[in-house]
């Protein structure tokens, strides 16, 4: 009569050849999946901490004011409630968090679908993570220096001659940060083809043929994510979507060959 090895649940720094087992049950596959977002969360609150210190938070803020001013030069929001402040100040150190913590959310993710991968395959964790990151950043570059820009041009000048633009602290700041979370996200999407590609869940080929369903579904998904109904603001998250995903098909091929 033989008997299975217990599986249990691995340390997220424990080196791999460590870690042996069976399959896992679905009560295992919930602890691993609480656990790492556990350590997700630990590590987004740590990547808060500095922003919490005033001089960081208050420049932070100060900073994602200046796309606004660069159309309005005496832009200044106003808040109407007590707590709307402490709340824009939380919403700005969320973001900077999740940013700073980026590598260890990428990271958990790649370690729980790597018991399924081969042990070529998982060579790739470490590089992905530093490219995911990166992409990530990116996309948060490109949504403050490209995207912000043009958008809020649009969104505060339209029809001033008839009314002026007297925005919410927290309506811009949200509006704000949404995006830069969102382009950072969009960034991701050449991964995201290239890793389904390299574990051959899909191919190029495959890909290539999917292109008019992947251009619909980009602008829908614009749609859905974006604070504004405005064509300029989903325009410029739908198009970068399509443009990322062809760049993921060009991945695709290159791995796969």
């Amino acid at each position: 009569m033989t008997t299975e090895t217990p599986t249990r649940i691995d340390d997220p720094l424990e080196p791999e050849e460590a870690v042996t087992g069976g399959e896992m049950t679905l009560i295992e596959h919930l602890l691993e999946v609480r656990m790492r977002v556990t350590w997700m969360a630990i590590a987004v609150v740590v990547g808060m901490v500095p922003f919490f210190i005033p001089p960081i938070g208050f420049s932070l803020v100060e900073y994602l004011l200046t796309p606004a001013r660069a159309s309005v030069p005496d832009f200044k929001p106003q808040f109407i409630e007590p707590m709307e402040n402490i709340g824009v100040y939380f919403r700005v150190a969320l973001l900077g968090g999740i940013t700073v913590a980026m590598p260890v959310v990428i990271y958990h993710v790649m370690r729980f679908v790597t018991p399924a991968l081969t042990r070529q395959e998982k060579r790739w964790v470490f590089p992905i993570v530093f490219g995911a990151s990166a992409a990530f950043l990116g996309g948060v570059a490109f949504g403050f220096w490209v995207v912000l820009p043009f958008t809020l041009e649009f969104l505060l000048t339209f029809g001033d001659s008839i009314a002026e633009p007297d925005w919410r602290i927290g309506n811009y700041i949200d509006f704000v940060t949404r995006i830069l979370l969102v382009m950072g996200l969009v960034f991701e999407t050449p991964l995201i083809v290239m890793g389904l590609a390299r574990f051959g869940v899909v191919s190029a080929r495959q890909l290539l043929r999917w292109w008019r369903y992947a251009i619909v579904l980009a602008f829908v998904i614009a749609a859905i994510v974006t604070p504004t109904i405005d064509p300029i603001t989903q325009t410029f998250v739908g198009g970068p979507i399509v443009v990322l995903y062809f760049v993921g098909i060009g991945l695709a091929w290159l791995v796969r060959r």
